[in-house]
This record gives structure tokens, C-alpha cells and sequence, in this order.
């Protein structure tokens, strides 16, 4: 009998289980995710001669897991959008699990951009990008239902996707069932983790909050909303408007967020241009501050220019 390394057979195992299709059209190279409802793999599209990640469902076929998928690929196909990976193949395997080919992302999730360090306005405009996809999506009365970190992919060339699209809510779906629950413990709002059913645009708001609140602190938020509020306030090193930004983004009650994903993006562009934010309300100190970042060099002109003038002043009456 020979015996194999470990690592030996876990490889012959990941192969024995790597999908097969109908043509040879396809080449799986190597399995680079796995989630709850799917598993994604690199591939080589031999008819056009590049690299492409495609997404098999888990589970031997069932209704209710080719529903999920063909409503993730039709979703992904929708949304031709700079921020939202494009879909270019569907079908089904042999084995009659359902399967999408999409373009391969080559980079890293957010959640790898927060753990090394990214500067502060790097990862906002990260934060922009992405609430741009996700406004987008809205404006075609799309929900995600899953926004988090690690459904964000940052590319190699700083393109920014929001990924995984699996739990979205399109317009002509029907209600969930009563009771269910969609999306991940500390980024789903109050009334998506009720109902999923319920959640409307600001369910996604919610989301957004809960990740920039991880952005700015470098903390995953609590899974509860309150306590969520109460980490961010207890947060050190967070100015004060961005702080306002989180807390009203991560409001448990629907009507007290922002109404909208422009709204919030576009409060966060202005505190990182240094100008004023809708939800905060500035102070005496505070405004000042701002008013010596933002017209810093034409103060220095003019005090110049004043302690020049006094000089000669002092020189003229000797």
C-alpha cells in the first residue's frame, strides 16, 4: 500500500469534487472561494483565451438553490456598472447544479485593505465606490441584503467591486417567507434581521454605515445596533463630522438614517474634501479650525504681509 502526504490527498479530493462541464470550453484551475450557497473557481475560457472565475452552487440541485443562482447571475447581468463584477456565461452542469462565469478580480477583499492600514482617505474613497455600485443597484430597484467587507473586492489597479450578490432582492421577486432572515450578524439593520422581506434601500444604508464605522475604528461592528452606536461613540481618534456620519447611517430606525445611499456618500466625500457635513453641527472651535485648513495659505500671505508692513513701520521711524 502507498501512502500519500496529507496535503496530497486534500488536493485529490478538491479535485475529485471540481464541477464538470458538458464542453471543453472550460478549464478549472483552482477552487479561490466558498461560501453558503456556492463555490467559486479560476478557470481558463479556452474560447477567448482568458482567465474567468465561475460560481457553482454547493449543494446537490435543488428549486430553491438554482432559484438563488440564476437570480444572482440575471442580477449580476442587469448591473453593467464599473463597480459590479459583469456576468458572461450561465448554465447548468451535468450534474444539474447551476453555474455562472463572471470576470476573474484579481486583488484583495476590504477587509485585507483594513487589516494593513490603508491611510484614512484611501479607504474613504474606497467607501464612495462602493456606494456608488450600490446606488446604482437602488436606482434599478435592487437590494444587495449583504453588504460587509468581505463582499467588497479592491482591485490591483484600484478598481473597487462589491461581489456576491447571492441574497439580492430584485423587483419582480417574490416576497420572502415570513420569518426569513438574510445578510451578516453586524451589518444588517434592525428590520432586515427581523424580516428580511421588509428591508428596503435603507436596510443597504444600515450596511454602508456598519462599514464605514469598521473603516475609521478598524473594529467589526456589534451585531446589535445600539451597541454599535455605543462602540462608535466610544471610538478614539474619530473626528467628530465623520463620527455624526457613522452614527446617523447605523440609526436603528429606518426614518432617522440616510434616506438615500447619494446622501450618505456625498457627506463623506465633503468631510474628506474639508468642507461641512449635513448631520453634524459644528462648533465655534470647530469652524474656525476648518475655515485655517481650508484658507491656510492666504493666511500666512496676509499675516506676512502684515508682519512686513510692521517691520518697515519699525525701520521708517528709527
Amino acid at each position: 500500500m502507498i501512502w500519500l502526504p496529507d496535503a496530497t490527498v486534500d488536493h485529490l479530493i478538491a479535485v475529485a469534487g471540481w464541477p464538470e462541464f458538458t464542453s471543453d470550453r472550460y478549464e478549472v484551475i483552482e477552487e479561490i472561494g466558498r461560501g453558503g450557497m456556492g463555490t467559486v473557481y479560476s478557470a481558463r475560457d479556452h474560447a477567448l483565451g482568458r482567465e474567468v472565475a465561475i460560481k457553482i452552487g454547493n449543494a446537490l440541485p435543488s428549486a430553491e438553490l438554482q432559484a438563488r443562482l440564476t437570480s444572482e447571475a440575471k442580477v449580476l447581468a442587469r448591473l453593467e456598472h464599473p463597480g459590479i463584477v459583469p456576468v458572461h456565461d450561465f448554465g447548468i452542469l451535468a450534474d444539474g447544479r447551476p453555474f455562472y462565469v463572471m470576470k476573474r478580480v484579481q486583488g484583495r477583499t476590504l477587509q485585507a485593505c483594513i487589516e494593513s492600514g490603508l491611510p484614512l482617505a484611501d479607504r474613504l474613497r474606497i467607501f464612495e465606490r462602493i456606494c456608488e455600485a450600490v446606488g446604482f443597484a437602488h436606482a434599478h430597484g435592487i437590494l444587495h441584503r449583504d453588504l460587509k467587507p468581505d463582499n467588497v473586492m479592491v482591485g490591483t489597479f484600484g478598481e473597487v467591486m462589491v461581489m456576491d450578490w447571492g441574497v439580492a432582492r430584485v423587483p419582480d421577486e417574490a416576497p420572502d417567507a415570513e420569518g426569513t432572515r438574510m445578510g451578516t450578524p453586524g451589518f444588517m439593520a434592525p428590520e432586515q434581521a427581523e424580516h428580511a422581506g421588509r428591508a428596503d434601500e435603507r436596510a443597504d444604508v444600515y450596511a454602508l454605515g456598519a462599514i464605514l464605522s469598521m473603516l475609521v475604528t478598524g473594529d467589526a461592528p456589534p451585531p446589535d445596533a445600539p451597541l454599535a452606536v455605543q462602540h462608535l461613540n466610544r471610538a478614539s481618534g474619530v473626528a467628530p463630522p465623520l463620527r455624526s456620519i457613522c452614527r446617523v447611517a447605523l440609526a436603528p430606525a429606518p426614518e432617522d438614517r440616510y434616506q438615500t445611499v447619494a446622501r450618505l456618500a456625498d457627506d463623506v466625500a465633503r468631510f474628506r474634501e474639508d468642507q461641512a457635513v449635513s448631520v453634524h453641527r459644528e462648533g465655534l472651535v470647530e469652524r474656525a479650525r476648518r475655515f485655517v485648513r481650508t484658507y491656510e495659505m492666504p493666511i500666512l500671505l496676509v499675516l506676512a504681509y502684515i508682519i512686513m508692513r510692521a517691520v518697515i513701520a519699525v525701520f521708517v521711524r528709527i
